[in-house]
């Protein structure tokens, strides 16, 4: 008897807690009912560890705190500035309305060749570097590349330039604990770890472990900053080698859409108990000459919920005649599969590129489960052989682009914290459609007939992975 209200308290609990959530989407509480229900104390206790998307009390009002009370970015006066069209308007309200950076004129960006370039470029700046080095990268490998960026720092640092380094404590866990970790610190570098778990036992009873800073920023003197999926590693990526080679997509850019940059760094840097830099967000801005408006679009669990799907769904939406999509993880809400697959009834021409071998089977298998649906509504989708194409890119009707780290899954949707870049221009987007392309050429088409073909228990498989996606 005893057992029996043991289980139905641990049940109802359970159950009471998912149904009334805040800010939880329906598919995601119907997947964690499943869970629970299949595996009551499995789930459970899998629900108390991973159901929640908080960071934690103390965490979440430094965090806001900080990124609501720093000094916010210059905007421009609207009666000065070029006219964008009512749709672009309406697409960085949107923007806006998630993060409050206003949309800025007088950008220009140039699009990397590939990885190592990337970095190369990277190295170059920050050796030309004469104030400061601001950077947060997901995942910073002690390998050919991530060295490069080190030893560029720690010659700035021994020159006088201010550098500030952050990584994700579980990303880089291994740099963390790594000879090159303390050497930068050595050499005079500021490094912190962002979300540092400490006593994972203590962290689980106050907030999720597994919630991550996924963002990759640099900045330097307020006149530089890159944004892109690359994390700080070589292409072959040694962690998950048998993947390899990563293809990245990088972009470099100047003016006054840095300092919005600079203010997400500094509100990450500052609420991870980093040094106040708030002097640095005070500094004039130089007055835009010709470029293009860009936004910064950033994410996270403590920026209001469902935020990034709703950036890409209204981009998608305001197609006229092409949508462009790469990017390596695909578990999307019901509303982004819809706004897809809308676009492609309407006579959009819409292509997305996944990669062919997914580092995570789960969530690759979950993305093959929405196949079908996609290519019935005549979307193209193609799968990239020859490595793990990693590239999160957007490009609507040749004239507007949405680069950065967030993928088109769940956990870049409510668990990790993101950055990207929203630019309105035709020549950066010829650019970056130029390289979707390239992935293109190097990718196989999938069609309906093959999808259809397909045995069922890989059937079975994905469409079982799929109930669950809302929480992978």
């Amino acid at each position: 008897m005893l057992a029996v209200l043991v289980h139905i308290t641990i049940v109802t609990t359970a159950t009471l807690h998912i149904l009334l959530r805040r800010n939880r989407q329906p598919e995601s509480r119907m997947a964690w009912l499943v869970v629970v229900m299949t595996l009551p104390y499995l789930g459970a206790l899998a629900y108390l560890l991973l159901g929640q998307t908080s960071v934690g009390r103390k965490r979440i009002k430094r965090l806001t705190s900080a990124f609501n009370d720093l000094p916010r970015p210059p905007t421009q006066n609207a009666e000065a500035r070029t006219p964008l069209s009512a749709w672009d308007e309406a697409l960085f309200r949107v923007g806006r309305s998630i993060s409050g950076y206003e949309p800025v004129s007088g950008n220009h960006a140039k699009l990397m060749k590939d990885s190592d370039a990337a970095i190369d470029s990277m190295v170059a700046d920050i050796d030309a570097a004469r104030d400061h080095v601001h950077l947060v990268f997901y995942i910073w490998l002690d390998d050919g590349n991530g060295n490069k960026i080190a030893d560029a720092l720690m010659r700035a640092a021994a020159r006088g330039v201010t550098c500030r380094a952050m990584v994700d404590d579980i990303g880089s866990r291994a740099l963390v604990k790594a000879p090159l970790w303390r050497k930068l610190s050595e050499a005079g570098v500021h490094t912190r770890t962002a979300l540092p778990v400490g006593n994972p036992f203590l962290r689980i009873l106050d907030g999720r472990i597994d919630l991550r800073n996924h963002r990759k920023v640099l900045v330097i003197d307020n006149a530089i900053t890159y944004c892109g999926s690359q994390n700080c590693a070589d292409p072959a990526f040694l962690p998950k080698a048998k993947f390899a080679p990563w293809f990245d997509a990088v972009m470099r850019f100047t003016g006054p859409v840095v300092r919005q940059n600079q203010h997400l760094f500094a509100s990450d840097w500052m609420g991870n108990g980093g040094d106040d830099i708030t002097e640095i967000l005070k500094e004039p801005v130089e007055a835009p000459k010709g470029g293009f408006f860009a936004q910064v679009v950033a994410t996270g669990p403590t920026f209001r919920a469902s935020a990034m799907p709703e950036m890409f769904e209204s981009l998608i939406y305001s197609a006229a005649r092409s949508v462009f999509i790469t990017t390596p993880y695909y578990v999307p809400t019901q509303a982004l599969q819809a706004a897809i697959c809308a676009a492609g009834n309407r006579g959009i021409d819409v292509t997305i590129i996944f990669p062919a071998r997914n580092d995570d089977f789960a969530v690759g298998a979950t993305c093959r489960s929405h196949y079908e649906s996609l290519l019935e509504a005549g979307v193209k989708v193609h799968e990239f052989q020859p490595g793990l194409l990693h590239t999160k890119s957007l490009t609507v009707d040749g004239d507007v682009t949405l680069i950065g780290s967030a993928n088109m899954d769940r956990r870049s949707f409510d668990l990790n914290y993101e950055n990207n870049i929203l630019l309105h221009d035709p020549q950066t987007t010829a650019a970056m459609r130029a390289r979707q392309e390239e992935y293109l050429a190097q990718s196989r088409p999938i069609t309906l007939e093959e999808v259809r073909g397909w045995s069922m228990l890989q059937r079975l498989k994905q469409n079982a992975l799929a109930i669950v996606g809302p929480i992978l």
